[in-house]
């Protein structure tokens, strides 16, 4: 266990228990939602990585996109 992790747990655990288990449970969500993506990802076949690059790639030739750094600047005027 890294040093970070023990220092939050060791805030966590000075923590009331419904507080504990509710950060528990965000957690175990977050855990799952990681464990899902990443098979999700290892999952996908060439032929599906290919087809979603043709279709960015329409997308950015068609201006049905937005820069980063448009998007970036946006953000921060709202």
């Amino acid at each position: 266990m890294t040093k970070l992790l023990e220092q939050a747990i060791a805030e966590i655990e000075k923590l009331p228990e419904d507080a504990q288990d509710a950060i528990a449970v965000r957690l175990l969500a977050d855990l799952a939602d990681e464990q899902a993506w990443a098979a999700s990802f290892a999952a996908t076949i060439d032929a599906q990585w290919d087809r979603m690059a043709a279709m960015v790639r329409r997308e950015i030739a068609a201006g049905d996109t937005t820069p980063v750094a448009d998007a970036k600047t946006r953000a921060a005027q709202l």
